[in-house]
């Protein structure tokens, strides 16, 4: 029942959703969708409102206001529909310490309301899927974190949920387990949408094929990564190094026109140096390799840097530039006025009794 635009299948639609606590806005007026099968990245910094998002994806918290649609069905009408639907995994796994694999997984099925008759086959499934077998008559508080998250994803497997909500799944792992999460992520999508939650640029670039940025509960950017990088502003990086006179091939570097700048030269070997040159554009790589062999300047190796996911990131979620005095006093007294505001609506009489 997934809605439909155009030839593309949506899975996931999220309209306008916006959460406030009091009068501070966690997530503001954000839209976005996921594909079926697709692999969606979530990312933002710590405390950017991705936590918040998923649990109002879920049902686990109300909305102030939009709409969230799983598999075409609304979750603020039809949340029992959306749930079936989904499989969650928090970011802190909710397993029972004192409670076998097992036992775990069938107390889950129930909770699930998953039949009695087809509740064996589930958890049979979901033991053998997350390659838990071995281990699933040990107390679950026994079991190394990495087991520990394996559980946790074999409770969000249980019922064959069409859409998987994974928060930070890789936080506290070790590289061994990061890299297994990573390959069960990629082998999961080949059933499931997911929606993969993180602050990890790496984890984004290794599992998701196309990614959410988020900052202080406001959308930056929905796009590829590819796209991410292609668009990012900046000059050009080239490194190179060069073979020569180094003052003769710095000097001859700088000539070139379409060269902005002479960032950084370091010492290679008897000769031989390597130049970082930012440039206005691509084209000037030619017209610098050119120049310098014309000048018996032996060009080695030349490369250019492209922009990372890194690069991307750090320049949607850092300011674009510092407050004026001005502008923090004015922003100090907004907060003061609405903290008072808040205060007198909370105890109207307070005026009162101090005159009495």
């Amino acid at each position: 029942m997934a809605a439909e635009r155009g030839c593309t299948v949506f899975m996931v639609e999220i309209k306008n959703l916006t959460k406030f606590y009091g009068a501070h806005p966690a997530v503001q007026d954000i839209s976005f969708t996921v594909g079926d099968h697709e692999v969606l990245g979530f990312l933002g910094p710590n405390g950017a409102g991705k936590s918040t998002t998923m649990n109002m994806i879920t049902g686990c918290l109300p909305s102030t206001a939009g709409t969230v649609l799983v598999d075409g069905y609304d979750i603020a009408k039809d949340p029992i529909e959306v749930k079936r639907r989904i499989g969650y995994l928090p970011e802190l796994p909710p397993v029972y310490g004192d409670m076998r694999v097992r036992s775990y997984l069938e107390f889950v099925a129930g909770l699930k309301g998953i039949p009695r008759k087809q509740r064996k086959s589930e958890v049979d499934n979901a033991l053998e899927r997350l390659h838990l077998v071995d281990v699933q008559k040990r107390l679950v508080g026994n079991l190394s974190k990495g087991y520990r998250q394996r559980v946790g994803f074999a409770q969000a497997l249980l019922g064959s949920p069409k859409f998987l909500i994974l928060d930070e799944p890789t936080v506290g792992l070790d590289p061994t387990q990061v890299m297994e999460v990573r390959n069960l992520i990629k082998d999961l999508a080949k059933e499931h949408t997911i929606i993969f939650s993180t602050h990890i640029l790496a984890e984004v670039s290794a599992v998701c094929e196309r990614v959410v940025i988020i900052n202080k509960g406001q959308i930056r950017a929905v796009d590829t990564i590819e796209n991410l990088a292609a668009a990012a502003e900046g000059d050009p990086t080239l490194h190179m190094k060069v073979e020569g006179d180094v003052e003769k091939v710095s000097a001859i570097i700088k000539g070139v026109e379409g060269v902005r700048a002479l960032r950084e030269v370091e010492y290679i070997s008897a000769g031989v140096n390597s130049y970082e040159v930012v440039v206005a554009d691509e084209t000037v790589r030619k017209t610098l390799m050119a120049t310098l062999i014309e000048a018996d300047c032996m060009v080695l190796e030349i490369s250019a840097e492209k922009a990372s996911l890194e690069q991307v990131f750090v320049k949607l979620t850092t300011p674009d530039r510092k407050k004026t005095r001005a502008e923090e006093f004015e922003e100090l007294a907004q907060k003061l006025e609405a903290d008072r505001l808040a205060e007198e609506a909370e105890n109207p009489y307070n005026d009162e009794e101090g005159d009495a």
